[in-house]
């Protein structure tokens, strides 16, 4: 189980200003031209109060200058993690590319306003799937979580407006650092780290594989 990477790589010159920047183009590769299958798709990892970690894929729903983006329940375990200990990865693996993305920074709830706007602008299913399920709480079965999504369909047809849960809602993940990682011949791969810097800007520093 081994594949030869590719020989063209990464290099310093060819990264744009900001990691946001370069994600952007990268991500647009993905989708565009490589046409990946869920290219937003991301492992989260948290860390709890003493340290043990938790990974789980997720969904990445926006990006910005001021970070990255992605909604979850407030009771889940990555968000009762991420409220003792608000340090987080994302990694995108796009490995048909042979390429990664490592974000580290720091998660901050988004505002309701933000969580309302996105909450409207779901699938009707997907808004009455953030009230039926508890996420992260045992159950006893699958027809425990069928009869609340069906008592939620009778109580809020297709047409009517769904409230935004309260205990539902976004995490922007401000980075740190950002590594693009790009896999090349004889396993000697490219990857090139942006750094936070105090004033702002941003520090590349190359890694070796």
């Amino acid at each position: 189980m081994r594949k030869q990477y590719r020989a063209e790589g990464l290099a310093e010159c060819d990264l744009a200003a900001t990691p946001v920047e370069q994600f952007a183009r990268w991500f647009r590769q993905a989708a565009e031209v490589a046409h990946l299958f869920e290219p937003n798709a991301m492992v989260v990892s948290t860390a709890d109060a003493e340290g043990r970690p938790s990974s789980r894929t997720v969904l990445l729903k926006g990006f910005d200058e001021e970070g990255f983006v992605f909604y979850t329940n407030y009771d889940s375990r990555k968000a009762r993690e991420l409220a003792e200990n608000p340090y987080v990865s994302l990694l995108f693996p796009w490995h048909p590319m042979a390429r990664q993305v490592i974000v580290q920074g720091v998660a901050r709830r988004t505002g309701r306003e933000e969580t309302a706007a996105y909450f409207r602008s779901r699938p009707h299913g997907s808004q009455l799937g953030a009230w039926a399920s508890a996420q992260s709480t045992v159950i006893v079965s699958r027809a425990e979580l069928d009869a609340s999504y069906a008592e939620l369909q009778a109580r809020y047809p297709e047409g009517e407006q769904v409230p935004v849960p309260p205990h539902w809602g976004g995490f922007r993940v401000a980075p740190q650092s950002v590594e693009f990682w790009q896999g090349r011949e004889n396993r000697l791969h490219d990857r090139l780290r942006y750094v936070a810097e105090a004033d702002g800007s941003w520090r590349v520093e190359r890694l070796s594989p």
